[in-house]
């Protein structure tokens, strides 16, 4: 309850941001409402507002309906394994994700999320859809690098009885059961360019044909994409096709990388390490200051995937009360602090510079690129993607010279 000389807005901002899931209804003096601040919080955080005198009916209205939103989605939350992981934290740069999910939840177009590998790009995009209308349906993840190109049509539209060899009887693809709910497309950069013509064609006209059919049925999805490359820049390749591109990107969200939000780090590695109590060692209370100070200044090339890695397999191995940086496979004096950045370097100096210091250190351990691979956070194709940005050849290769 706010009134034009309570609480700064500034500070009752940031408060609401950072409890940005729950369903906020003000109470304001009307005089109140002629302050463009206040109108931009109602804006940006209410679900409803009223005024004084109280309408106790309306109000009642209100919070029932409120109530119910709120109970639907804590309980989608519940059932997907809580969605909102990757958003702890309470640095700017997730405060003001928090904030941009809000806004586009409530909207029904196409979203676009870009994120590097291992941010939490499909737990962002669980979040859009539990805070959306459309939270009590279907959310439905696609990993489109990870399907083969032979089977991603029927898999995505459906196939009719007689389609193909096998198949016996009418089958529903992905799209249909997302029906009503939406559909998550991780990293639709990989799409061949005949299904990106298919996609296309079902943002623009709502409707879909299984493989083999010829009724075009329609379905209610909203589309939610992401990709680890900017797919601006597979456009300029001709990887990627531009009017699909520019029909997803309406609504655009950035993840941002876990080395720009370090001020996160530590409450992040507290929430893994609760969450997986039961499986760490009896002894093991927490975190030793020098292993949250080793954790605070690690580059992150695997971004959050790989402080889950860290810390679990810490949670696991330490031998002490206390997990040590030595447990989590950092050093006490990390190299980053030995190699500050200068003030002027552009961001994506310092980027390339972290990534490739990471990439070096690990691979000079002598460990296959599978143990490299798994303890950076990330798969080996990334491993081999990353190493041929920055030149860096394969150990073998190495000694050969």
């Amino acid at each position: 309850m706010l009134d034009a000389e309570g609480s700064p807005l500034e500070a009752l901002d940031r408060f609401l941001c950072e409890h940005w899931w729950l369903k906020w209804v003000a109470l304001f003096h009307p005089h109140a409402l002629q302050l463009p601040p206040v109108r931009q919080l109602i804006h940006d955080h209410c679900f409803d507002f009223h005024t004084w005198p109280i309408d106790g009916t309306r109000l009642n209205h209100t919070l029932g309906h409120a109530h119910g939103l709120a109970a639907l989605a804590g309980h989608t939350a519940s059932d997907s394994g809580g969605a909102s992981m990757p958003l702890t934290g309470n640095s700017d740069a997730i405060l003001s994700l928090r904030q941009q999910i809000r806004k586009v939840a409530q909207a029904g177009a196409p979203v676009l999320i870009w994120g590097e590998s291992g941010t939490g790009k499909e737990l962002v995009a669980r979040a859009v859809h539990e805070h959306s209308p459309r939270a009590g349906a279907p959310f439905v993840p696609v990993n489109c690098g990870a399907m083969p190109a032979s089977l991603i049509q029927s898999e995505l539209f459906g196939y009719e009885k007689g389609a193909f060899t096998g198949a016996a009887r009418d089958k529903h693809g992905l799209i249909e059961s997302a029906a009503g709910g939406s559909l998550f497309l991780d990293e639709i950069g990989d799409l061949p360019l005949d299904l990106q013509s298919n996609l296309l064609r079902f943002l623009q006209e709502k409707t879909i044909c299984r493989l083999g059919g010829t009724r075009q049925l329609a379905v209610d999805v909203r589309v939610i994409a992401a990709s680890h490359v900017k797919l601006s820049q597979a456009v300029e390749r001709g990887a990627f096709r531009e009017d699909l591109y520019y029909r997803l990107n309406v609504l655009a969200l950035e993840v941002p990388p876990l080395r720009e939000r370090r001020d996160d780090v530590a409450a992040l590695a507290e929430h893994y390490f609760s969450a997986f109590a039961t499986e760490r060692a009896a002894q093991v209370r927490g975190f030793s200051s020098k292993a949250l100070e080793a954790l605070r200044h690690h580059n992150w090339p695997g971004n959050v995937r790989e402080l889950v890695n860290r810390v679990r397999r810490a949670s696991v191995m330490a031998e002490g009360k206390l997990i040590q940086a030595s447990d989590l496979g950092l050093s006490e004096t990390p190299a980053s602090a030995a190699h500050e950045a200068p003030p002027c370097e552009r961001l994506g100096g310092a980027r390339n510079r972290a990534e490739r210091t990471a990439l070096e250190e690990r691979l000079a351990s002598g460990k296959n690129m599978t143990q490299v691979a798994s303890e950076l956070g990330i798969s080996r194709m990334t491993l081999y993607r990353l190493m041929a940005r920055h030149g860096i050849d394969l150990p073998s290769r190495r000694r050969e010279r």
